[in-house]
């Protein structure tokens, strides 16, 4: 079931949102080579708590981290450690939650560290890029939440790069995760029609390499089958009347 949320509810998350917002500002800068991925990890925990709330992931399903941090070849549900180091030329996906007052943001944006090649910027931009293109032209009452995932495919695929099957966008609200799930793949014209006070966090996850994923021994980590290169970009964005309304981006921040 969907839950459409109220304009109290919507308050709630648009505040979520913004500490998720924060929490990219604060780490951008810290992305650097030598830095480790539990470094990162303690910053983020000290900026979500500072700004009274919690961190979403810690604990969510017995992962040890503040947050996901995912270097790489890494997808998704990188787990922050003191033996990850980043260097010059990595990339890192930082997926970051926050709950406040009962309420989630989630979101994630990847960075370069460092000088990285032209190839790996234009699948960082690529894949960030879907992800306002697909909203922009579809995230509106009247729609169907296919319309977007069709139009992150088309975006992606048509760029040359493969989206992963095995993991969607999402519901949220109360809960990290509600109904429904959005792919990053489909035909359009399927699935829910978009209403007002609908609650989304849509996220692009986008490889250099073939499509295939595998999950690490650690039951968490999920990097390429290839080793190539993947990049992720996530907001939770609101349904509004004429069309939504990013809630994890600063004010200042262009979209």
């Amino acid at each position: 079931m969907i839950i459409r949320k109220s304009m109290r509810e919507i308050e709630l998350m648009r505040e979520a949102g913004h500490i998720v917002a924060l929490v990219f500002k604060e780490l951008q800068p810290h992305c650097v080579p030598g830095v480790t991925t539990a470094e990162l990890d303690k910053l983020a925990a000290e900026v979500i708590k500072s700004n009274g709330a919690i961190p979403t992931f810690k604990g969510y399903g017995g992962f040890p981290g503040n947050i996901c941090i995912s270097v790489n070849d890494t997808l998704i549900h990188g787990i922050p450690s003191k033996k990850i180091v980043l260097k010059e030329g990595d990339i890192v996906s930082l997926d970051v939650g926050a709950t406040y007052k009962g309420y989630c943001g989630d979101a994630c944006r990847t960075f370069p560290v460092g000088k990285v090649t032209e190839e790996t910027k234009r699948l960082i931009l690529t894949t960030k890029e879907s992800f306002w293109t697909a909203v922009r032209e579809n995230a509106k009452p009247g729609n169907r939440l296919s319309d977007i995932s069709h139009a992150i495919q088309n975006y992606c695929e048509e760029r040359g790069y493969t989206l992963p099957r095995d993991y969607t966008g999402h519901g949220i609200g109360r809960e990290l995760h509600e109904d429904p799930y959005i792919p990053n793949y489909g035909e359009a014209g399927h699935g829910p029609i978009l209403r007002e006070g609908m609650c989304l966090a849509i996220e692009p996850m986008v490889n250099q390499g073939s499509v295939g994923t595998r999950t690490m021994a650690d039951g968490w980590t999920v990097k390429t089958v290839d080793g190539k290169l993947c990049a992720h970009y996530e907001n939770t964005i609101v349904i509004t009347a004429d069309g939504f309304e990013p809630l994890t981006v600063l004010p200042d921040e262009e979209w």
